[in-house]
């Protein structure tokens, strides 16, 4: 009995640790009238960057499951280790909807080349 909380209180922590939640921005915001177009593509780009860097999380995050799970058939207690909270793809999808409505609003407020560089 000793043995198993033993090995149960550290697996139970480690399963908090495993993986970060997603950190979710609201897709209209109520400054967003005011922006010009040219924040408008500044935020466009900016989200761009960080939706690639969010990939490459992902990525290493798939790897790091699929690690875990084939020395969690012989080491059980690193399961709890592995992330299933998918805060990167979360985060991805997220900015996304922002930028389909950043480019919707920046449709109807600029006029000419800017909108077709958006896209």
């Amino acid at each position: 009995m000793r043995f198993f909380i033993f090995l149960a209180l550290p697996c139970a922590v480690l399963c908090g640790c495993a993986g970060r939640d997603p950190n979710l921005i609201q897709t209209v915001q109520l400054s967003d009238q005011q922006l010009t177009c040219a924040q408008i593509t500044a935020e466009i780009k900016a989200n761009n960057e960080k939706i690639s860097q969010l990939a490459s999380e992902q990525g290493w995050k798939v790897a790091q499951n699929v690690t875990a799970g084939v020395v969690g058939l012989v080491i059980w207690p690193v399961w709890f280790g592995m992330d299933f909270k998918d805060a990167a793809g979360k985060e991805a999808s997220n900015l996304s909807q922002r930028n389909e409505y950043l480019g919707t609003l920046a449709g109807s407020k600029c006029a000419g080349p800017t909108t077709a560089s958006l896209r």
